[in-house]
């Protein structure tokens, strides 16, 4: 049988040593070695990806690899790929090293300098191990890969106060909504508000875990509060100076063991990174990165992925971004942070929306929030995306009910194209009602125009006949053309008289109001008076 071995070291010269050693192995087949733990992991997340068959029987961990310590990278690659043979090789040899190599999921441990006999005997245990495990597993292996009981899915916050505690408190939620186990981490070990919004009071919190080596399901149920909703909650510690206790090898124990026990694990990171969620980002199957619309919550989360990559975290092309409080009026766009960040964008951006939670923040019971608020929509589309929910099968006509992700989906567009509908619909109904009203408005503006039109008339008509009749002129014609000139065409056909009623002379004009429909005679008339003092003679 023919031994597939993947070596992981990080110095030249020890890669150099041991490649030299496992060329001379009968029936091994040696990769090139690769130089740190993020490398190893990328690699065998790869070939698992293909196909069990695809993995190497044996890999072999440097005491010295990094960033992440070696027994902290074995205790991961035994979780993520049970069916590999780890091998550890130490200069320690001491019982110390040996036991804690073995609890983390060693298969054994070769000393320095290495030597090809207990090389090759420690080789050939860990690769005749693999084979009996593989066969084991059968054709099912492949589905474990995923990751040992469930995701693992991270929020971190660019920087403080841009939501990320509520997109993992309602992605959690709508995990637990389609059926799915489901465990909220706060690893905000300083500020963690997960507690707060779900008005929780409990004793317990991650950092209880700190002192325990053998994270069994006893103890972390005592940790664990099991919330009304259905989620499993680990909190932060309410005093922020023990946050310090959970150390990145706590944190890997801890996101283990939840894992182990449900099917979806999502960890509020908040926005400081420390050792304890550098870890968590690190071994995500997805890492979220949560920022605002601004210049300053862009620039921060541009630091944010440029230090995952140059710590060998996380890298820009694995991390995905959500714009949290989106408005039409932004600048900054998805688009544009997507090319700041070097990240991908979610298709999905949550409104600007602070009314709709101000009640259920203020209350602690974010659970609260209406199924009709624009931001529950968003994030729960959010986690649809994120593949968080799963597909349910039916009852006994044997159908499968598609995922609750696209029935909530599905619902929102039949729900937007039926209001959108009825409104069409109502608005065609109302339109001819609309044209009658406006109709009616413009016309009682016209009568009173041509109430104004009528007394303008009068009153020019009224001073022109009685000049007229000062120096003996044409009364009658004087009256005519100072009253029409007044008159617009549509009123030009009015009456104009004028007569001397004693001292005064009075002029009266009878105009027709327009009707605003062509072709209707109403019949309406306005009647405009006026009268001027005439001048008697040799007065």
């Amino acid at each position: 049988m023919t031994i597939r071995i993947l070596p992981a070291v990080g110095d030249i010269d020890s890669a150099r040593a041991l490649s030299t050693l496992l060329s001379q192995l009968a029936d091994a087949e040696p990769a090139a070695p690769v130089p740190d733990s993020t490398a190893l992991l990328d690699s065998l997340a790869r070939l698992a990806a293909d196909s069990l068959d695809e993995l190497p029987e044996v890999v072999l961990v440097h005491e010295r690899i990094g960033p992440v310590p070696a027994l902290d990278l074995i205790r991961d690659l035994v979780l993520r790929f049970p069916a590999v043979g780890v091998v550890l090789i130490t200069a320690d040899t001491s019982t110390g090293v040996l036991t804690a190599a073995m609890d983390s999921g060693a298969r054994g441990i070769v000393t320095l300098p290495l030597g090809y006999e207990a090389l090759a005997e420690r080789v050939q245990a860990a690769a005749s191990w693999s084979s009996g495990m593989r066969r084991h597993l059968g054709s099912g292996a492949p589905e474990l890969y995923a990751g040992p009981g469930g995701t693992l899915l991270t929020v971190t916050g660019a920087k403080g106060g841009v939501g990320t505690t509520l997109t993992s408190v309602h992605l959690a939620l709508a995990a637990r909504a389609s059926g799915r186990t489901v465990a909220l981490l706060d690893l905000d070990l300083q500020s963690g508000d997960v507690a707060s919004y779900l008005d929780v009071q409990f004793r317990r919190s991650v950092a209880d875990l700190a002192g325990i080596t053998d994270i069994n399901p006893r103890v972390l149920q005592e940790a664990v509060y099991a919330h009304d909703t259905g989620l499993a909650l680990l909190l932060a510690p309410a005093e922020g100076e023990r946050g310090e206790e959970v150390t990145d090898r706590v944190a890997r124990q801890v996101l283990g063991a939840l894992r182990a026990r449900h099917d979806v694990v999502i960890v509020d990171c908040g926005s400081q990174m420390n050792a304890a969620t550098a870890a968590a980002v690190e071994t995500a199957d997805q890492a979220l990165l949560v920022v605002t619309p601004d210049v300053v919550a862009v620039r921060a989360a541009k630091r944010m992925v440029r230090l995952w990559d140059r710590l060998q975290i996380r890298k820009a092309e694995e991390t995905l971004t959500v714009v949290n409080r989106h408005s039409r009026g932004t600048e900054i766009v998805p688009s544009l942070v997507e090319k700041v960040t070097g990240t991908k964008v979610s298709r999905v951006a949550v409104p600007a929306a602070f009314k709709e939670l101000q009640s259920v923040v203020d209350a602690g019971r974010l659970q609260d929030l209406d199924a009709k608020s624009t931001i529950k929509q968003a994030l729960w589309s959010l986690a649809a995306e994120l593949g968080l929910v799963v597909a349910h099968e039916g009852g006994g006509g044997g159908r499968r009910r598609k995922p609750a992700s696209d029935r909530s989906a599905l619902a929102l567009r039949r729900k937007g194209g039926g209001d959108r509908g009825s409104v069409t619909l109502e608005f065609a109904g109302m339109f001819p009602l609309l044209l009658v009203v406006m109709a009616i408005l413009w016309q009682c503006v016209l009568y009173g125009y041509t109430y104004s039109l009528a007394g303008n008339a009068a009153d020019e008509a009224a001073r022109a006949a009685t000049a007229a009749a000062a120096v003996q002129g044409d009364v009658p014609g004087a009256c005519q053309d100072a009253g029409s000139k007044n008159l617009p065409g549509a009123w030009k056909s009015a009456f104009i008289g004028c007569d001397p009623e004693g001292p005064v002379m009075k002029a009266t004009v009878i105009a027709q109001v327009p009707v605003f429909f062509p072709g209707f005679d109403t019949g309406w008339e306005v009647t405009g008076e006026a009268g001027a003092a005439l001048e008697g003679d040799g007065q």
